[in-house]
């Protein structure tokens, strides 16, 4: 009886290491399963969620802008513009200054014209070889008078033989001529002028027909 009992003890033992051995396996899958679930849960905790990138409103969190980024932008504008109006300014001005210079030269040559009107009807009758001193004095002066003239742009305007244009020619006569033509302008009774190809004055004439 002695002997069946042992027996049965050690079946019983051999039994329970068996199931303890089978346990051991489980026990250690479990644990590396816990294991590599805790590693994943604290990489996902690492990495940033999409409710955290987004604001309270399940916006997208953007970057405030630099206040002196955007000082330093409108400083650019302002001198951007302030650099273009100058620019216009001084186009303006300048314009304004050659119109000024243009419109008060003229006003001073229209003064002289009178001037050289009277040199040339006193001259009307002196030829260029007179051996009077007086008259070669005149001449002399009146050649200097006239190269100045031109000199500063001024054009006698071209009328005698023309036809008669309003833009350069003031009628003052006109004549019935069967030998000239329709509009023909047959006397300069006062000479017209341009300075710089704008009118000073208009040529006096007398047209035909």
């Amino acid at each position: 009886m002695s002997e069946e009992k042992d027996k049965k003890e050690e079946t019983k033992e051999v039994k329970e290491e068996t199931s303890e051995e089978k346990k051991a396996p489980e026990k250690e899958e479990k644990k590396e399963a816990d294991t590599s679930e805790e590693k994943k849960e604290s990489k996902e905790d690492d990495e940033p969620s999409e409710d955290k990138k987004k604001g309270p409103f399940g916006k997208d969190k953007k970057k405030k802008p630099d206040p002196k980024d955007e000082e330093i932008k409108s400083l650019k504008d302002q001198v951007l513009r302030q650099m273009a109006e100058f620019d216009n300014f001084r186009k303006r001005t300048e314009k304004e200054k050659s119109s000024m210079y243009s419109s008060g030269a003229g006003d001073v040559i229209t003064r002289f014209l009178p001037v050289l009107d009277n040199f040339e009807r006193g001259l009307a009758d002196v030829k260029d070889d007179t051996d009077d001193a007086f008259q070669k004095g005149m001449l002399a002066i009146y050649k200097q008078f006239k190269t100045a003239i031109d000199d500063l742009g001024v054009k006698e305007i071209d009328a005698l033989g023309k036809t008669f244009d309003p833009n350069f020619h003031n009628a003052v006569m006109h004549v019935d001529d069967a030998d000239k033509g329709e509009q023909e302008i047959v006397e300069v009774l006062q000479k017209g002028y341009t300075y710089n190809d704008k009118v000073i004055r208009y040529a006096m004439v007398k047209v035909a027909n």
